[in-house]
């Protein structure tokens, strides 16, 4: 019979050690909504919401994750961080109506005797008094060893001694934490391996900070050691280089390590935004699990296998995360990434049609545009509505704007064969080229009324990016004909431009000294 997996819980410290994050600060709905979240729907084994002593409204904010929890069933799984301070600590927590103490101790003979001035007999003589008037006032106490991967590494004597020094008082979890993040896999493994082997009948927390990049390794490495319990956060919130990312440690430790974790892997993404958004701090669009592009392909031949076998997909599949797959559209972009998109949008277009709307998202991404799922409707309908007349082309176009002063726009364009050189300004860069555009005219000689602008309508997909695909669609009368022209552009200008452009080309395509013998005999 195979054994069972091993069980890992999971001890989440957004709301505690993530509010050391430089300027992140939740307010008290921001903390309760992270909380039920964290608990009620990612289904962590255990949270740390708060220090105790901060603030009035810190504790305000405990009593209401306290009264939903015992409400919920879930009080035991509250933790807070408190002090060797005798009643203080303790009198705050009790107050706030939650049952758990998670102490702070000096595990690191350094900081006892230079932080605390204190040798560890005296340490430990506090330590027994706070702890005994916790538990007679009702509370469960962990313990954490603060600085205990440079104590350990210092002398680990002072933290075997300070161990057997706490064996008769009535703690639950010996939490050892890498405060400084120093600590290397190996470091983690040898050190732990020997407070598991040395110290049998302690439960172990190991809390993980990322300065040197490591944190989740060295988690890889804390369970390998035995320890059962695990700190994080979401969105690696923390001080200095955060602590260690939740999503990642629930992938690694559940795919690489086959632990068995109590974690609904569906909400990660979504409370992962939510900490984002209540945090301010903006998860990098390449972070594990959680980053906006860790699900798209870029590449035109990884999209060409996923389409002929999922040939470039893995375990970490976007369905675990109830998030989806994408293709990225751009200058590496090749047929089957286009076509997967086509099909989340449920287009069907021919093989010609397909080659010309390929063809415009290169060009486009050669431009640097970053082109979405969303933007597409708007390439496919700018690059198929009508012929691409080339009687006027703009080969250059400079504008340049500013606060309370006039736009002015450089262009070069090629004529009926001819290369022009053109200024204007205006009323914003899109009038200026307007007035470029017909000194180009006046200057060639060649007739041309200009159509009354009628209409300019400016529109992006209903994403909201400010870096989406910009359409502009302007209305035109010629007389008593209407024209409606459009252009697609990164750059609102140059949207416009491109509708004009398309525009000009129409009607100087109905001129007959334009077209050519063929077409003027349609004419």
């Amino acid at each position: 019979m195979p054994e069972d997996p091993v069980k890992v819980e999971l001890l989440d410290v957004t709301l505690r050690d993530g509010e050391q994050t430089r300027g992140v600060s939740f307010s008290q709905a921001e903390k309760v909504t992270i909380a039920k979240a964290l608990l009620g729907s990612l289904r962590v084994d255990r949270v740390e919401v708060a220090s105790a002593g901060i603030s009035e409204g810190e504790q305000e904010a405990v009593c209401s994750i306290s009264d939903w929890a015992r409400d919920s069933g879930l009080l035991n799984r509250v933790e807070i961080l408190g002090f060797v301070d005798h009643k203080r600590s303790v009198d705050w927590i009790t107050g706030a109506g939650a049952q758990v103490l998670n102490l702070l101790t000096k595990g690191s003979e350094k900081h006892c005797r230079q932080q605390l001035r204190k040798d560890l007999d005296e340490h430990l003589a506090d330590i027994s008094r706070t702890v005994d008037y916790a538990v007679d006032r009702g509370l469960s106490v962990n313990v954490y060893l603060e600085d205990w991967s440079n104590g350990y590494r210092d002398n680990p004597d002072y933290v075997y001694r300070l161990l057997d020094g706490m064996q008769d008082l009535r703690i639950r979890h010996f939490m050892l934490p890498d405060t400084l993040g120093v600590m290397t896999p190996d470091q983690v493994f040898s050190s732990l391996q020997d407070m598991t082997t040395r110290f049998p009948e302690r439960l172990f927390d190991f809390h993980p900070h990322n300065d040197y990049g490591l944190a989740t390794a060295n988690v890889m490495f804390a369970v390998k050691a035995g320890v059962r319990s695990i700190h994080c956060t979401i969105n690696c919130l923390g001080e200095r280089a955060g602590n260690v990312s939740l999503s990642e440690v629930v992938v690694v430790l559940k795919d690489k390590m086959g632990v068995s974790l109590s974690i609904d892997e569906t909400k990660i993404y979504a409370l992962s935004q939510m900490v984002e958004n209540f945090s301010g701090k903006q998860v990098s669009d390449n972070a594990p699990v959680i980053g906006a592009d860790v699900f798209t392909q870029t590449s035109g031949i990884h999209a060409d296998g996923d389409h002929k076998g999922g040939l470039y997909q893995t375990e970490l599949s976007p369905g675990r995360f109830d998030r989806k797959r994408s293709y990225a559209l751009g200058k590496m972009s090749g047929k089957a990434s286009l076509q997967k998109n086509l099909d989340e949008l449920g287009i069907s277009l021919s093989g010609e049609d397909k080659a010309k709307v390929l063809e415009r998202i290169v060009q486009l991404g050669d431009t640097k545009s970053a082109i979405t799922i969303e933007d597409l409707p708007f390439v496919i309908a700018d690059t198929l509505e009508s012929k691409n007349y080339k009687h006027i082309e703009l080969l250059n176009c400079s504008i340049t704007s500013g606060l309370d002063l006039e736009s002015t726009v450089s262009i070069r364009v090629k004529l009926k064969d001819k290369i022009y050189k053109s200024s204007g300004s205006g009323n914003g860069g899109f009038d200026a080229f307007i007035v470029a555009i017909k000194n180009v005219f006046d200057s060639s000689g060649i007739e041309f009324d200009f159509p009354e602008l009628v209409d300019y309508q400016i529109r992006i997909p209903k994403t909201g990016r400010s870096s989406a695909l910009t359409e502009c669609i302007i209305t035109w009368r010629d007389g008593n004909k209407t024209i409606k022209t459009r252009g697609v552009s990164a750059n609102q200008v140059f949207s416009g431009i491109g509708a004009t452009l398309r525009m000009l080309n129409m009607e100087l395509h109905q001129k007959r000294s334009f077209a050519s013998p063929i077409e003027q005999q349609a004419v």
